[in-house]
C-alpha cells in the first residue's frame, strides 16, 4: 500500500485535513453525500362504513364529541362537563390516529372471512379504546374533544350512529391571535389565521353535515355558564348538576393551567371572556368569510 493515502486517512481521522499532490487530485477516498430521507408517504384513505349490528359490533353507546377548533376554549368546556357525576369527559385522546395494518394476506384474508375490513377493524379498536376509557371511570357516558376530530366527522359518525355532537364556536378572530400567542416564534399572526382557519372550515363542514347537533359558543358559555350548561345538558339526556360550576383545579389528578382562578368566578356570575370582541375593521379578509357564517358578522 502506498503511503500517501495512509498517510491522509490518518491525517483526516485526527485533524479533519489531508495532504494532496500539488495539481493533482485528492488520493482520500471520496465521501458519500448522505442519503435525503424520503418523505413520509400519505396514507392513503380507508373506507369505512356503518357497523351491520352496533349493538355486537360495538360497546360504546352515545359518545359525546365536541367538534371545534384549536383555541376554541374546548379545555374549559371539558373540565365543567367532566365535572358532571355522569360525564367522563378525558384528555384529547387522538384516536382517529390510530390503525390497524394486516401482517400478512393470510391475515387479511381470515379477518375478509369473517366481513372485517381495515376500517372494520379500526372502528373496533377505536371502541375498545374510548370503552375502557369510559369503564374505568365508573361514569355513563365518554366526551372526547380533540379539535382534529373535525377532520374526520363522517368517519366517527359512521363508527358510532348514536353519538351526539356538540359544536363550540368562537370568534374567528379570537382564535387567530390565541393561536398566535400560543407560540408566536412559531407561527406569524397571519401564519396562525390561515392554519386556524383549516379547523374551522372543518367545523363548519361538520355543522352542515351532521343532523341534530347542539352549538355552543365560547363568549357566551363564559357570559352564562349556568344557562349554557343547563341547555346543554338537556341537549345529552341527563340533569344538570351544580358541581359543573365548582369543578376546582384538579380532577383525576390533573392541574387546569390558565384556569386557576376560573372556579370562582364562574360560580359567582363574574367570569368574563377575557378580552372585548375584536371590532369589524380588526378582522382580515380570510377570515371575514367565516365570521360571517357563524355569525359574527352579518
Amino acid at each position: 500500500m502506498r503511503l500517501l493515502p495512509k498517510l491522509n486517512q490518518a491525517l483526516v481521522s485526527a485533524t479533519g485535513y489531508q495532504v494532496r499532490r500539488a495539481g493533482g487530485a485528492s488520493t482520500a477516498p471520496a465521501k458519500k453525500a448522505p442519503a435525503k430521507s424520503a418523505p413520509p408517504k400519505k396514507r392513503p384513505d380507508v373506507p369505512f362504513r356503518c357497523p351491520d349490528d352496533p349493538e355486537v359490533d360495538r360497546l360504546l353507546r352515545e359518545p359525546v364529541f365536541i367538534m371545534s377548533p384549536v383555541r376554541s376554549g374546548s379545555t374549559l368546556l371539558r373540565m365543567l362537563l367532566n365535572a358532571h357525576p355522569r360525564l367522563h369527559a378525558p384528555h384529547e385522546l387522538h384516536i382517529r390516529r390510530l390503525e390497524v395494518g394486516f401482517g400478512s394476506k393470510l391475515s387479511q384474508k381470515a379477518m375478509s372471512a369473517l366481513d372485517l375490513e381495515r376500517g372494520d377493524l379500526e372502528h373496533l379498536l377505536w371502541d375498545r379504546v374510548l370503552h375502557r376509557e369510559l369503564a374505568k371511570s365508573g361514569k355513563d357516558f365518554i366526551v372526547e374533544k380533540t379539535p382534529s376530530n373535525a377532520f374526520a366527522y363522517k368517519r366517527i359518525a359512521a363508527c358510532w350512529p348514536d353519538a351526539r355532537f356538540v359544536f363550540l364556536l368562537r370568534h374567528p378572530v379570537s382564535i387567530a391571535r390565541s393561536w398566535h400567542e400560543a407560540d408566536p416564534e412559531k407561527r406569524t399572526y397571519d401564519e396562525a389565521a390561515a392554519d386556524a382557519l383549516r379547523y374551522m372550515k372543518a367545523v363548519d363542514n361538520a355543522r352542515k353535515g351532521l343532523t341534530g347537533g347542539h352549538t355552543i359558543r365560547y363568549e357566551q358559555l363564559t357570559e352564562d355558564p349556568e344557562g349554557q350548561l343547563r341547555d346543554l345538558c338537556a341537549f345529552l339526556g341527563i340533569d344538570f348538576d351544580p358541581s359543573m360550576l365548582s369543578y376546582g383545579e384538579r380532577q383525576d389528578g390533573e392541574l387546569v393551567k390558565g384556569l386557576g382562578d376560573w372556579r370562582d368566578k364562574i360560580r359567582t356570575g363574574t367570569v368574563q371572556s377575557g378580552r372585548a370582541l375584536p371590532t369589524e375593521d380588526e378582522i382580515p379578509e380570510i377570515l371575514r368569510p367565516m365570521c360571517a357564517s357563524w355569525g359574527y358578522i352579518s
